[in-house]
């Protein structure tokens, strides 16, 4: 009788354990889904972008296809490969970062309207990449410490549960403290 009883409570904790890691999984996998779609506006937006700057920076033609390119690369990334679209992404970012401070040597640019607010519209959507990368890092993080601890990594051991990658700045530069000088 109480053999029966602790059969049924491992099953029952089993059973809660594994709904809570399918919970977590399914979090994270929304959350990437939040970042894939911001991910996916901003390089809708890329080819606008790169037509206004062609029409004042001609000149500049390699670091425009160089962003053409790299956002071909990132949407080439295969789908679930987290870490490799972090390190496609932040090459992305540097180069758009490249193109958006063009302006700065092309005041017609500067003034230009378009390119005004497809800055801005570029800028609005790094925030919410950054809002996305966020939660979807914590769910992540969720998911993996029920992985990890015991004794729920029995039940994750047990169903294949595995531990999700994080979607982390990789390029070393976009971290450094910028320097200030006066």
């Amino acid at each position: 009788m109480y053999a029966l009883i602790i059969i049924v409570a491992i099953a029952a904790y089993a059973v809660i354990v594994y709904n809570g890691l399918v919970r977590s999984r399914q979090m994270a996998e929304e959350a990437w889904s939040g970042i894939d779609v911001q991910l996916k506006r901003r390089a809708d937006l890329i080819p606008n972008l790169i037509e206004t700057v062609k029409g004042y920076a001609s000149h500049e033609k390699t670091t425009l296809e160089e962003v053409v390119e790299l956002r071909n690369k990132a949407q080439a990334v295969p789908q679930g490969d987290v870490a490799g679209r972090g390190v496609a992404e932040g090459m992305l970012s540097q180069a758009l970062g490249k193109v958006i401070a063009l302006a700065e040597a092309y005041p017609d640019l500067k003034a230009n309207q378009n390119f005004i607010e497809l800055q801005k519209s570029l800028e609005t959507i790094e925030g919410e990449v950054q809002m996305a990368r966020r939660y979807y890092n914590g769910a992540a993080r969720e998911l993996n410490v029920k992985v990890e601890s015991v004794p729920s990594n029995f039940v994750a051991k047990a169903f294949g549960f595995v531990k999700m990658a994080y979607f982390e700045i990789t390029n070393e530069a976009d971290r450094a403290v910028p320097q200030v000088k006066f």
